[in-house]
């Protein structure tokens, strides 16, 4: 690669939401660079994905591909919280009962990938942004460890370390109390888990449990307090199984970046906003936003919509989004007197 390449939009990540403004873009003619400081295949945890998904993957041109990757299926979720554990179905139609899927997430993200380079996305990989590059308070590229990249747009989808974000040093806004989610993989057999995803409150917080793969169930662990876990911890039902690993944590903290888009820019995925698991649509979040973000940015190259509307239109959709969720999750964990997130102002 040059020292120094142009393009008209610069993706950081090659997660769902990177990819899904990728592909976007590609689609609708805008040359397209999209970076990423580490190889495929990588580690992600596992993910549920709702059947109301299942647009969103046909739009993006993966659906097919979606359908043939042996993701395990399931017809809803076991769910004890206030009360009795209950099983609460997806829904139906007239075709029946709708399944959603359990995603292995590196098979996940890199069917997504290898669509973005089918639709002729540039990628970069390994390859890590060191420095955002900004102009007269305009952003208008990076430098990586392969060169500068100069863009029209840049497009932070590197996740919750809000990298561009820090860049320029905006503001972080918390909206809960510090949260920290535990995850791991047990291996074995556990029957109650094999079609039903669960999860089950306590007095001191959930734990999440899925089969992800044969013989390979994984499991989450919210605490409602600051609290830590050993290495080798599983829960409950899956005793008797063989962890896999050590266990590992994220900061799950609910926040927003207070500008998601501005001049030269969009934050898409968790590199805008951030909830916890208990949210259940992460990655339906990723690709909305990506998508979301592309449309904008075709609308400002090619169709001459003003950037600082589309930026605007952005931020208040995004928060608009973050806003019904935090409602939504307040009410949920306020059934629980235990829980002292929907406290937090």
């Amino acid at each position: 690669m040059n020292s120094s390449i142009s393009t008209q939009v610069l993706i950081i990540g090659c997660g769902p939401a990177g990819s899904a403004a990728a592909i976007y873009c590609a689609q609708h003619g805008l040359s397209t660079v999209i970076i990423d400081s580490l190889e495929f295949p990588r580690e992600r945890p596992g993910e549920t994905f709702h059947p109301g998904m299942e647009p969103l993957l046909k739009q993006l041109g993966v659906a097919q591909k979606v359908n043939e990757a042996g993701f395990l299926r399931h017809q809803g979720n076991w769910v004890k919280w206030e009360d009795e554990g209950k099983f609460i179905p997806f829904g139906a139609d007239e075709s029946g009962n709708w399944q959603g899927f359990q995603a292995w997430r590196a098979d996940f993200d890199s069917i997504l990938l290898n669509r973005a380079r089918e639709v002729g996305v540039t990628i970069l990989q390994p390859c890590q942004a060191k420095k955002l590059i900004v102009e007269k308070n305009r952003v208008i590229g990076a430098d990586t460890s392969a060169g500068c990249i100069h863009a029209d747009v840049v497009i932070d989808a590197a996740g919750s370390r809000h990298w561009l974000a820090r860049q320029l040093g905006m503001e972080i806004i918390p909206h809960s109390p510090r949260l920290t989610a535990y995850y791991g993989y047990a291996e074995g057999e556990c029957p109650a888990r094999d079609k039903i995803p669960a999860i089950v409150a306590d007095e001191k917080g959930w734990t999440w449990t899925a089969k992800v793969k044969p013989q390979l169930y994984q499991w989450t662990r919210l605490f409602f307090q600051r609290s830590h876990l050993e290495t080798n911890w599983i829960p409950q039902e899956l005793i008797g199984l063989t962890p896999k690993g050590n266990t590992r944590k994220a900061d799950v903290t609910w926040r927003t970046a207070s500008a998601p888009a501005g001049t030269g820019y969009f934050l898409v995925g968790d590199a805008a906003t951030v909830l916890d698991p208990a949210s259940s649509h992460g990655v339906l979040k990723a690709l909305m936003s990506g998508i979301m973000a592309g449309h904008l940015v075709t609308q400002v190259q090619q169709q001459g919509y003003q950037e600082n509307l589309a930026a605007e239109a952005y931020c208040k959709w995004v928060g608009e989004w973050f806003k019904q969720d935090v409602i939504k999750l307040r009410e949920f964990y306020g059934k629980l007197p235990s829980s002292n997130i929907f406290h937090y102002s």
